[in-house]
């Protein structure tokens, strides 16, 4: 079976430099492939340069209409869409998100398959896509490059700023912190191991949670932290994990045992609505309370972080908390918490963040369009038909299309 893929230009503001797929991904997938057309839209905001696809003989092209299946990253606008065609992008419309309500109705009076990449799952559940690691990367960056602002004690590149993460992790031999520092660190996923690649390449010793709290250390160290450790059962009985999960509200946080402790908080865990806080705006204004920075990855605005009250951007990533207000101030405002909450970290590398996406589609997505689907993988995200209609899965999404 033969297939025309396009790789579309990215249309949303602001703009958005990352791709699905690489000038040379996209050689190698035509290497492997026999049946496989790729096409490429122009587009003057790519990290990757029209030219880089053209050296390496890809097709460029403005129409993409005798495309099967067209890859971008971001929402589409709703003019850009091509009707009766099979799209892949982060739609944001899962969730019944109000903002992008028109855009899923725009695709299915298109009579468009939505194929979203949050929703390209295995069986189990877990996710075969995303920019995760990146998030973590740079997040944990932005945390450093912040502490040496803030204690005007060295200055960082902005990662936007570097052509890529080698440039990057080349600014970290400027950073110089206190020898008595701790750092620590939630979460156990994709973009907890993007944190831990940036300590790695700051070569900081990674300590256990109990010797965080009871040892001194005469130089950085960092612990990572998964719910175990800050949430606990409101009865105090034994943590068991799966009663986490199915009945959050019988758990409470015990977080501020480590509050105490910590100088900088760079939260990249999975938080759900009906959890618990994990800090609260009473919390951070307790004496116990000693953290002086937070990189919130997570970024979840008004939620388990009480400091991150709004999202902040890539051109201004950076902003202070007073807890006694619980409003922010500016940066460096004493006995303020000095916050970035970029929600849209990826992009300040995106090139490296591109080929680790394309190599995750190129190994977990691609191939099920060349084997029938035989897992349903894309069934299983397909949001919407070719008839225009909610796939079986997304028909909860009803009342969302209607307004109701």
């Amino acid at each position: 079976m033969s297939i025309k893929f396009g790789i579309i230009r990215e249309g949303k503001n602001p703009p958005d430099k990352r791709v699905p797929l690489t000038p040379s991904q996209c050689k190698r997938l035509l290497q492997q492939y026999d049946d496989l057309e790729i096409l490429v839209q122009p587009s003057s905001i790519r990290a990757y340069k029209d030219q880089e696809y053209l050296d390496l003989g890809l097709k460029m092209t403005e129409d993409l209409s005798a495309c099967d299946v067209l890859l971008g990253v971001k929402e589409v606008p709703v003019d850009m869409l091509i009707p009766n065609k099979t799209y892949l992008f982060f739609s944001h419309t899962y969730k019944r998100q109000p903002y992008n309500r028109d855009l899923l109705r725009a695709i299915l009076n298109k009579k468009i398959r939505l194929i979203d990449y949050e929703m390209l799952k295995e069986k189990a559940g877990k996710r075969l896509l995303g920019f995760g690691r990146y998030a973590g990367i740079v997040g944990a960056y932005n945390a450093f490059r912040l502490w040496g602002q803030v204690n005007n004690a060295y200055t960082l590149k902005p990662a936007h700023k570097c052509h890529d993460r080698r440039e990057m992790e080349g600014e970290l031999i400027k950073v110089d912190l206190p020898k008595d520092i701790k750092i620590l660190l939630t979460g156990a996923g994709k973009v907890a191991l993007g944190v831990m690649e940036t300590m790695s390449a700051l070569r900081l010793t990674q300590v256990f949670p109990e010797e965080f709290l009871e040892q001194d250390f005469e130089e950085p160290v960092f612990t990572q932290i998964d719910v175990k450790h800050y949430f606990e059962r409101k009865d105090g009985s034994d943590f068991v994990r799966q009663n986490f999960y199915t009945k959050p509200e019988e758990f409470q946080s015990s977080f501020m045992k480590y509050a105490k402790h910590a100088d900088i908080y760079i939260p990249s865990h999975f938080w759900s609505e009906k959890s618990p806080l994990i800090f609260t705006r009473e919390d951070a204004r307790s004496q116990d309370f000693n953290i002086k920075l937070v990189s919130d990855i997570s970024c979840d605005i008004d939620g388990p972080v009480a400091s991150t009250i709004r999202p902040s951007t890539i051109a201004a990533p950076f902003y202070a908390y007073d807890p006694i207000t619980e409003s922010e101030v500016a940066l460096g405002t004493p006995n303020s918490i000095a916050v970035s909450a970029v929600d849209n970290l990826p992009c300040e590398l995106p090139r490296d963040a591109s080929e680790d996406f394309g190599n995750e589609m190129i190994k977990n997505v691609i191939p099920h369009f060349f084997n029938d689907d035989k897992d349903t993988v894309l069934y299983r995200a397909t949001e919407t038909t070719l008839e225009g209609n909610l796939n079986e899965p997304f028909a909860y999404l009803k009342d969302y299309v209607k307004g109701t």
